[in-house]
């Protein structure tokens, strides 16, 4: 979902080096959806205390996702979770707004990684090297572990979005456009999680007789 806004900000260029050092893994999630922050996650691995099975969160199921989560946090080198908000959102634009999530969570490692690799084609700016990766938490462990860690924390944090605004279903969808949040949108509103530069949800505040019920 596009937001109205864009930005020419501009964005650390991939670096073809891959020296010593730790390697820290960056993923984000909830591009998508009509509410609630985007979260994006670092992992640094710990080579001596391998995790099985690590893959694209998207392919997992929730409690196989959380017990990974739990093994990562256990024994990875360091975890970092970061959030840009529904207000930075709408300021600066998702993909902006995405690029902050990522710095903010590269920032907040207790260790300096030597490189950062990142899932995707776009790369936040930041004070090491990195390097974007498509499709990189299909490929790369520490990737993976940051995008099982980065969903665990979103889905817990829409799930408390749910008790305070049970009318959404956000505990079922996590905010994303599905015709059963469009309905609900129509029916009462947006709240104070609804990103207000996404389509549907600018179409209901300004009192749009076109948005599907």
């Amino acid at each position: 979902m596009r937001s109205r806004r864009s930005s020419g900000k501009p964005e650390q260029l991939a670096l073809g080096w891959s020296g010593p050092g730790l390697v820290a893994g960056v993923d984000e999630v909830g591009r998508g959806p009509l509410a609630g922050p985007v979260v994006a996650a670092a992992v640094i691995l710990d080579d001596l205390h391998p995790i099985k099975g690590l893959a694209d969160s998207k392919t997992l199921g929730p409690s196989t996702r959380c017990r990974l989560d739990a093994e990562i946090r256990a024994k990875a080198l360091c975890v970092s979770v970061a959030e840009a908000t529904v207000q930075e959102i709408d300021d600066l634009n998702i993909l902006q707004a995405t690029m902050l999530a990522m710095r903010r969570a590269v920032e907040g490692l207790r260790l300096l990684p030597a490189r950062v690799l990142v899932d995707g084609n776009r790369i936040p700016v930041l004070r090491v090297p990195a390097e974007a990766i498509i499709k990189g938490d299909a490929r790369v462990a520490a990737i993976a572990a940051a995008s099982i860690v980065a969903k665990v924390y979103r889905d817990a944090l829409l799930a408390r979005l749910h008790h305070e605004h049970p009318q959404y279903g956000f505990a079922e969808h996590k905010g994303y456009p599905t015709p059963e949040h469009l309905h609900a949108l129509r029916l009462h509103g947006a709240c104070a999680h609804h990103r207000r530069s996404f389509a549907p949800v600018r179409a209901v505040c300004s009192g749009d007789a076109g948005m599907p019920l």
